[in-house]
This record gives structure tokens, sequence and C-alpha cells, in this order.
């Protein structure tokens, strides 16, 4: 089931930029920005591929705002998606296994008949990314992962998030609060442009014990096997400072030679979506454009 949504009354330009979708899943709310191309809206006239953007655990789709506003003035049809449990989706599913990420992806691509797009995604969501093209190659153009690899999380990261995200003084008694105490700067604006505005304050919009039951499933094992099933272009985006250790990387890339193209963004660290957008979109871009280009759509 697709909806149409009124936009999000704490964006004053979404209006004139996308176009907020709700879906639902077997009864679980799902949130999408809908940005089009300008001059497509409605169609699939582009020869570019579709993206869908996957944001990182605890985060929103607006994450995504500088760098789909920028894919979308190259011409793509962009999505960037609330995952389940987040922003404007299901904030309690009972369901937030790995399978279910890569359920609703899928489901997003079908229902808004994405043709072969290329998944974007940052940490939580690039592993989402990754699973979903290893099990789907087949409907995919290909893969860009954000400071994500197969590598299992462990257990003291899953107790380390936990604790730093109860830890937030909430609510928040103004943005500038909110900003300081996630970070400062272009990481903290990011952080707090997906907080909830209520009478008493700004909240976050996801329950924390939903956020580490997510992030508890990826300790199990690690996804080597699925990195090796990976049958599209894949695109790996590390920070200088992220979490990604090299090792990890080089045996990404001894596994995967001839589809891994890798790239490290200098002076960043986790969220360098967020730090240096337009470096990020810059080396997507580039990417993208080496991409085999598709005939338009007669849909």
């Amino acid at each position: 089931m697709t909806l149409n949504t009124p936009e999000d009354p704490q964006s004053l330009k979404a209006r004139r930029e996308w176009t907020t979708r709700t879906l639902i899943r077997d009864g679980v709310r799902l949130s999408l920005r809908d940005w089009c191309p300008e001059g497509t809206e409605g169609t699939e006239a582009t020869t570019r591929p579709p993206l869908l953007l996957l944001h990182g655990l605890a985060g929103h789709a607006g994450e995504w705002d500088v760098i789909a506003r920028r894919l979308r003035a190259d011409g793509h049809r962009v999505v960037a998606l609330d995952q389940r449990g987040h922003g404007a989706s299901e904030r309690r599913p009972r369901d937030v296994s790995r399978e279910a990420h890569v359920a609703d992806a899928l489901f997003v691509i079908e229902e808004l008949r994405l043709e072969r797009p290329v998944l974007i995604g940052q940490s939580y969501g690039a592993h989402a990314a990754l699973l979903t093209a290893a099990a789907h190659s087949a409907l995919l153009s290909a893969a860009v992962l954000v400071e994500a690899g197969p590598a299992r999380t462990t257990p003291g990261t899953v107790a380390e998030v936990g604790s730093w995200l109860r830890a937030w003084p909430v609510p928040f008694p103004t943005r500038e609060a909110a900003v300081a105490h996630l970070g400062g700067g272009p990481v903290g604006e990011g952080w707090a442009d997906g907080l909830e505005v209520r009478d008493d304050g700004l909240w976050p919009r996801f329950v924390p014990e939903v956020m580490t039951a997510a992030l508890a499933e990826n300790t199990g094992r690690d996804r080597w096997e699925e990195w090796d099933a990976i049958a599209v272009p894949v695109l790996a985006v590390l920070g200088r400072h992220g979490i990604i250790p090299a090792e990890e990387y080089e045996r990404m890339a001894g596994r995967q030679p001839a589809r891994l193209y890798g790239s490290g963004v200098p002076g960043t660290g986790h969220d360098l979506h967020l730090e240096r957008p337009e470096v990020l979109h810059a080396v997507i871009a580039d990417f993208l454009s080496g991409l085999p280009s598709r005939p338009p759509s007669a849909r």
C-alpha cells in the first residue's frame, strides 16, 4: 500500500523538493522522501538509475538531504527511507531483524517501481544495502557502502551505543542545546534535524531499546559469505577516522577485486556524509557516471 502524506512541518523546503510517501508492509509503516529529477515528476523519463538511500542506526532520511539534492540535480530519482524504528516510520516494529530491513528495501523498490536502482547506505543502512545486494543483485545496478563492511559488530559496541543513546538529556530545551550535545558542527546539526519538536522540547524519533535490539543481531556472525555473493559493482567510502579498519577493507578488496571501488575522505569520521556531503556527492557521482546507462522506461 502506498500513501502520499503531508510534508514534514519541520521542513519548509519539503513541498518543493520532495514528496513524502508512506508505505505499509505487513502492518509496518515506512516513511520516505521521494526526490524526482526536475521535469520528470511522476515519470521514469531518465536514463540515470534511481537511487535508494538508507541512513544509519538512530538516524533519519533527512541526513541525506544535501546529497539527495545534488543527486537529484544530476538527473537521478532519489528515494530516502526512514528505516523501520526510525523517524516517521514505525517506532516499535516487532521485527527488527536484518531480513526485515532487506525486505523493506525490496518492498520500496517494488512499490515505487524503481528499475534496477543503486542502493546507497551509511553504517547500519550500508549493512542493509550489502545484504540486499548479496541476495538480490539481479534487481540492482550497484551499491554504495559508506562506513560499513562485512565484519560483525562486537557486543561491547552494542552496549556502548545503547549507553550513549540512553544518556541523551531529553527533552532538549532548544535546538542549540541538542546540536551541542550531539557533537556540534554539521554532525550535530544533522542529528538535531532528526528530532521531533514537542511542546516540552525536542525528542528523538526512535526508542533506544529498539536500536540496540536491531544492532545486536550484527554480533552473531560475520557476513563474508554475503560479501562474496554480491554480483554488482560496489563503491566503499571510508572516513579516514572512521570505524572500518584497513585490514577489513583490504580483505573486502581481496575477495571482490573486480567489483570493489574504494575511496577515502580525508579529515572525516564515521558520519562523513554529514561532515563533507559535497565530497561524498562527488565521489558517488563519479562512481555512478561509470555505470552503464539504461534506456528510458516505457512505463
